[in-house]
């Protein structure tokens, strides 16, 4: 064996010190890459080539390693500059979220379904209360377009993450299933199927058609008391 052969053999042996963040790190891999479902401690530990037991060291069990990897995607998500062009701060945001939400497929559901008050969280959202106050709303007015706001953005998200065909596929689909919506009866939703189907109409939902309609929207509540 070669001194490099062996250096390199003794470098692989060398782990990094168990911490809070390496398991937080490995375990956003495993839910990226396998699920939030089948995240579990003594799977964790195999990845992090240690005993379940030394995990608890650093977390406190499962949930506390959620709100961990929560608050991590919560940190990748660009934090809107309060005092600039709210719209333009907010609709970065709103894209920002998106893209991030698709990038971690898990992250939506449980942002959305638990309390999360991590330091990343609250940051991301002072800041958006923040840009909205500033710009002229009124805390209850700044609750309101944040919760409507948030809503497009989980709500488009999840579809887009669960819809049951890829884009290219719409017009085979349309035409799968043109014969369940007769003209006759259906005929609205038989005139779009037929867009689809010929290609005068792509079908592709569009997650900032759904954005602008609000912002522009949100505009008459500006300096509401």
């Amino acid at each position: 064996m070669t001194k490099d052969s062996m250096v390199k053999k003794k470098k692989k042996l060398i782990r990094a010190p168990l911490s809070r963040e390496r398991v937080l790190i490995q375990a956003l891999q495993l839910a990226d890459e396998s699920g939030i479902e089948s995240l579990s401690m003594r799977k964790l530990a195999e990845a992090l080539g240690v005993k379940a037991m030394s995990l608890y060291n650093h977390v406190k069990n499962k949930d506390d390693i959620i709100d961990g990897i929560v608050d991590i995607v919560a940190g990748e998500i660009e934090v809107p500059e309060v005092g600039t062009d709210w719209k333009a701060a907010i609709r970065r945001r709103a894209n920002s979220a998106h893209d991030i939400l698709l990038r971690h497929p898990w992250a939506t559901m449980e942002i959305v379904s638990r309390v999360n008050v991590g330091p990343a969280m609250l940051r991301y959202v002072n800041a958006t209360i923040g840009c909205l106050r500033e710009a002229g709303f009124s805390f209850e007015m700044a609750d309101h377009a944040w919760n409507a706001i948030d809503a497009h953005i989980y709500g488009f998200t999840l579809q887009e993450l669960n819809f049951p065909f890829e884009a290219e596929e719409y017009s085979e689909a349309a035409e799968s299933y043109i014969s369940l919506i007769p003209a006759e009866k259906y005929p609205y939703l038989n005139g779009m199927a037929q867009q689809v189907m010929s290609g005068e109409y792509d079908g592709i939902h569009d997650f900032e058609f759904g954005l602008e309609l609000i912002l522009e929207g949100l505009e008459q509540y500006r300096d509401a008391v």
